[in-house]
């Protein structure tokens, strides 16, 4: 297979559109990463996701739609889940509601469960893609399953190149680590998975603290896996100097790679993955990538998010 790159104008959307319209699969820019775009109501394109991306069969995805509107014919909203999308979306937030009767989602895009992950991203792109297509499409992250997240599209060539129909170039990704995963349920509304939008900023709109529970042995949304976001280099957090290691610095005047020089974490965010990717090309096979340490408020905790799963032993 030729994964062809297309040029978000009226041709290239309405090339992806018509691929995605005959079971193919579509690599598209959000404002978080790159994401890997399938029919989610087809079986066979969901089946096609988890193949191209090796992804385990009980990870669920993520259901990206045009507008709340379309999300509400898939889950169950309540008034505090009417309340975040209000105010979040579009944007990088993913609510993980009840799924509705009859929402026609293939079974795979649940992975079993009987909730659903929804998002309304803000990018253009994925915006005229998904009124081109006018339909739901389940979007996981566009890399092989536990590595290194694409936010160019040079990034998800590296990986899928060859293996999906085509990627759509919308040039790199402004907020650049995945969405904030919300679960509201039970009385209270988890965060099942920190992201772009800062946990503070959900919380000063609910007026009371999110509860953050322990990683469940089977995912309840995306990256909820110990080991994810992973290069093939060892990954040493919080750290000095390490002999022989390929530094990634945070802040004015670190050494080797950094994150952001002055010291911003919304940059520092941006940069996150495509730093990780260039760590691990100098570091090559069997080398050493020692991250220095970030502050952990604000969007610095979905970067140690990252970090963390990224260091993680390997399955």
């Amino acid at each position: 297979m030729i994964t062809e790159t297309l040029t978000p104008d009226p041709a290239g959307i309405a090339r992806a559109a018509a691929i995605l319209r005959s079971g193919g699969l579509v690599a598209l820019p959000t404002e978080t990463v790159y994401g890997l775009a399938g029919d989610a109501r087809s079986g066979a394109a969901v089946a096609a996701i988890y193949a191209a991306k090796g992804r385990p069969a009980f990870n669920p995805l993520i259901v990206h739609v045009a507008s709340q509107e379309a999300a509400e014919a898939l889950g169950a909203f309540d008034g505090r889940a009417r309340a975040l999308a209000r105010a979040f979306w579009p944007g990088p937030l993913t609510l993980v509601l009840p799924r509705r009767e009859g929402a026609g989602l293939a079974a795979g895009v649940t992975a079993g469960l009987g909730t659903v992950a929804l998002r309304v991203p803000a990018h253009p792109v994925a915006q005229a893609l998904l009124s081109a297509f006018g339909g739901p499409l389940a979007a996981p992250s566009a890399n092989p399953s536990g590595r290194v997240s694409p936010t160019r599209a040079e990034h998800v060539l590296d990986g899928l190149g060859g293996r999906i129909g085509a990627v759509l170039d919308g040039g790199a990704c402004a907020v650049g680590v995945e969405s904030t995963i919300l679960g509201p349920g039970e009385g209270r509304i988890s965060l099942l998975r920190p992201g772009g939008i800062p946990a503070e900023a959900v919380e000063a709109l609910l007026g009371v603290p999110l509860h953050r529970p322990a990683d469940p042995a089977l995912p309840q949304a995306p990256g909820q896996l110990a080991s994810h976001y992973a290069p093939r280099a060892r990954v040493v957090l919080d750290a000095g100097d390490v002999p022989g290691a390929v530094r990634i610095g945070f802040g004015p005047g670190a050494a080797g790679l950094n994150l952001s020089p002055a010291g911003n974490l919304a940059e520092a965010a941006a940069a996150l993955f495509h730093v990780l990717r260039e760590a691990d090309a100098r570091a090559g096979p069997g080398g050493v990538i020692a991250v220095a340490p970030i502050p952990p408020h604000g969007l610095g905790r979905a970067i140690n998010d990252r970090l963390r799963r990224a260091a993680a032993p390997r399955p």
